[in-house]
């Protein structure tokens, strides 16, 4: 179950312009807020003038909304319309009413018009607000817009309330996860940074905690009885609740919270086990542990969680589908070229319910440094292996430049229903034009390997939450007859 984001009580305030009926402005209203139905807060403050617009914003205020929807049902009051962005603290979408629901006499309301004033207007007072890419509808047509806005306005509201903990310093030879945190308190998300030895002394403390065998009975639960590690489950146990405790005590100001921790080489020698397990179902609750101290993927997957409301994960742009199994499973099926395809993996941070066939395993790759000469794996132990279950996907970062500018891409595929023959948190992904969108945006603007995965198509809600956060360089893959800027013409 996801708890770990905010709930969204949406806002729809009318305005009109005094020299068209109010009373059109209000019927449109009352249309849009049937058919939306409930879950939508009507004002009945219909703003014509600057005083209406405090009043307005009071009323929804007490009412608990914390997103809001400005409504031209007609032209509108350029000045009190948009004054409400000074005014209401939270998201804001703007959209207007199309024609066709009255006469075009006395029932014509010109709000086609009033969108580019109150465009004109948003930019004077330095206003970044949500505009549907046509602001304009019926009843029915308006309510899908503040539905599509939902999730920005979640997320929007996550963001502002999230507090990010990091345990590092981040493992050596993996500089490609680091990047200023200076773009992350310029949206308003807090940022706490410990050591690694921090984090062994809270999970010391929790040695005999009496928890244990409870949190220890749940996870065997959930692996069944095909386990042949539950022997590391205690240590597992008292892991989680180091990290549950450790939020529930630093959250100070802040509503929501992710993790980036350090999680190798020296994790464990010193703890015992791999971290992955717990990782996997932390984030499957909607509290996102990152690995590898990696903030801005711990960012990235906590902004989908809040767009998608559903379990997320943190993958490696990882490595190329084998011809034999291309040929053997993908070709047939599909009409993806083979570098259209690879494989997203990571050690084992991936929730069980992503999984086909969940099971606890070890770190195979580790093994080969920490213990090569034991038989069986010890301080290895603790991966959620299986292969990721076949569906549509959207693959997404939002990063820090050096100069801390943010920039982000997205890219809608889908993992395949093809067996992967190999180990860890892992699927074969197939997202139209990878190879060039690997070469002219992941390698051309010097993405690190890390990409977060949200489970559907979600483009459209983080390109709208990208824009809102006032990126400008949002990357995609582009379809072949769209040459990317570096893409050689020859």
């Amino acid at each position: 179950m996801i708890t770990n984001i905010p709930q969204v009580k949406m806002g729809l305030i009318a305005v009109s312009r005094s020299c068209f009926p109010r009373a059109l402005s209000e019927r449109r209203r009352a249309a849009v807020k049937a058919a939306f139905g409930e879950g939508l807060y009507e004002c009945p403050v219909c703003v014509e003038n600057e005083l209406d617009a405090r009043k307005a914003v009071e009323d929804v205020k007490a009412a608990g909304v914390n997103a809001l929807c400005v409504y031209l049902g007609n032209f509108g009051p350029e000045t009190p319309e948009t004054m409400i962005a000074d005014m209401f603290d939270g998201p804001l979408m703007y959209t207007s009413a199309a024609e066709g629901d009255g006469d075009l006499h006395d029932g014509r309301g010109d709000a086609f018009c009033g969108m580019l004033n109150a465009s004109y207007n948003l930019g004077l007072r330095n206003k970044r607000v949500y505009i549907p890419e046509y602001p304009c509808g019926t009843a029915q047509e308006v309510a899908q817009q503040i539905r599509e806005f939902l999730p920005v306005a979640t997320a929007l509201l996550g963001l502002r309330g999230l507090k990010i903990f990091a345990f590092g310093p981040r493992p050596n030879d993996f500089l490609a996860c680091n990047a200023p945190i200076k773009a992350l308190y310029d949206l308003g998300v807090a940022v706490e940074e410990h050591s690694e030895l921090d984090l062994l002394v809270a999970y010391n403390k929790h040695k005999h905690d009496p928890r244990i065998p409870a949190k220890a009975a749940e996870m065997a639960e959930e692996l069944g009885s095909n386990n042949p590690y539950a022997g590391v489950l205690p240590r597992l146990a008292q892991y989680e609740l180091t990290l549950e405790d450790w939020m529930k005590e630093h959250l100070g100001c802040s509503q929501y919270a992710a993790f980036a921790n350090k999680c190798w080489p020296a994790f464990q020698t010193e703890f015992g086990f791999v971290p992955c397990y717990v990782n996997s179902r932390l984030t499957g609750r909607g509290i996102p542990v990152s690995c590898e101290v990696d903030i801005y993927g711990a960012l990235s997957e906590y902004i989908g969680v809040c767009i998608s409301q559903s379990a997320v994960t943190l993958l490696d742009i990882n490595n190329t589908v084998p011809a034999s199994i291309y040929q053997k499973s993908i070709q047939p099926n599909t009409s993806y070229r083979l570098n259209e395809t690879f494989m997203g993996f990571h050690c084992g941070n991936t929730c069980s319910s992503l999984l086909k066939n969940p099971h606890m395993g070890y770190q195979l790759i580790m093994k080969r440094d920490l213990e090569p000469d034991l038989p069986e794996p010890d301080i290895t132990r603790g991966t959620m292996e299986g292969d990721i279950k076949a569906g549509d996907i959207t693959f997404y970062r939002l990063q820090s430049t050096a100069d801390t500018k943010l920039r982000a891409y997205i890219a809608q595929g889908e993992v395949l229903d093809v067996p992967t023959e190999s180990f860890g948190s892992i699927g074969i992904f197939a997202i139209p034009e990878m190879n060039r969108f690997y070469r002219h945006v992941l390698i051309e603007k010097q993405y690190p390997h890390h990409g977060a995965v949200a489970f559907g198509h979600h483009g459209k809600a983080l390109f709208e939450l990208f824009r809102y956060l006032g990126v400008t360089d949002i990357s995609y893959n582009q379809p072949k007859h769209l040459p990317y800027p570096t893409e050689n013409p020859f």
